[in-house]
């Protein structure tokens, strides 16, 4: 199993890191990416990475901290990636149009940065959107004769949303969110995705999945998802996981 997006710079996890990582090795879950938010995340996803084999690590500024981070443009994020080779994303970036704690402007902007640098560099964008999918697809289309990896994380967007993000290329991930009992129409586009463009996640320490929902959620919960991604796609677990790692492997160009 890998869960393709945690942020174990986040308190709950990086306090007990040693320990969190060992419940998901002892779990199964045999890589992980933990994604960045802000510059001060990025200075401890490098420490993080450069501690344990297993974990990969991304760059970026997610949306609702785009308002303090105008002045981190393209040039600033190729030269904080540097040649770390296990920096292997651009992200989390995007737009948040639900809570907008960021200005909408700044939003596109740092996005359309984000997927510039992730071209240059030839590795994957990892995307997040609410309520912006028309603002989201037309950037992303925008880049399309550039031919951007894009990868959508934690997904509860429309099955339309998805079809067009297909069209592009896109692979599309999903967290524990699929678990919950007010999910169905979610469930239904979990359904309809390819299995080659299928990605699974905690997105720990937030959305634990049931029955781990309430608690501080980490990546050993990834069988939960995987469980019930099982069942909505009719295959088997062991299938499912094939599936996901394999994908996550070709996406982000790792031989493992």
């Amino acid at each position: 199993m890998i869960d393709s997006h945690c942020h174990l710079d986040h308190a709950p996890l990086y306090d007990n890191l040693k320990n969190v990582i060992n419940r998901a090795q002892s779990a199964g879950v045999k890589q992980l990416l933990t994604i960045c938010t802000s510059l001060q995340s990025y200075q401890m996803i490098q420490k993080i990475v450069s501690k344990f084999d297993n974990i990969y690590g991304t760059l970026g500024i997610h949306p609702h901290e785009t308002k303090d981070h105008n002045h981190v443009d393209k040039k600033m994020l190729l030269e904080l990636k540097g040649k770390n080779q296990k920096i292997i994303g651009i992200g989390e970036t995007g737009l948040d149009f639900f809570y907008q704690n960021s200005n909408r402007l700044i939003q596109k902007k740092k996005f359309e940065e984000h997927i510039d640098t992730s071209i240059t560099l030839n590795v994957p964008v990892i995307i997040h959107s609410r309520d912006a999918e028309e603002d989201t697809f037309g950037i992303l289309n925008n880049f399309s004769s550039k031919n951007p990896k894009i990868l959508m994380h934690c997904f509860t967007g429309s099955k339309e949303f998805s079809k067009k993000l297909l069209d592009l290329g896109a692979y599309i991930s999903f967290s524990g969110i699929i678990t919950f009992k007010n999910s169905q129409e979610l469930q239904k586009t979990a359904s309809f995705i390819p299995f080659d463009r299928l990605l699974v996640e905690t997105d720990a320490p937030f959305l634990a999945p049931v029955p781990m929902r309430g608690s501080n959620n980490e990546p050993s919960y990834i069988k939960y998802t995987l469980q019930k991604l099982a069942e909505i796609k009719n295959i088997p677990l062991h299938k499912l996981i094939d599936y996901t790692s394999n994908n996550f492997l070709k996406l982000f160009s790792l031989n493992l």
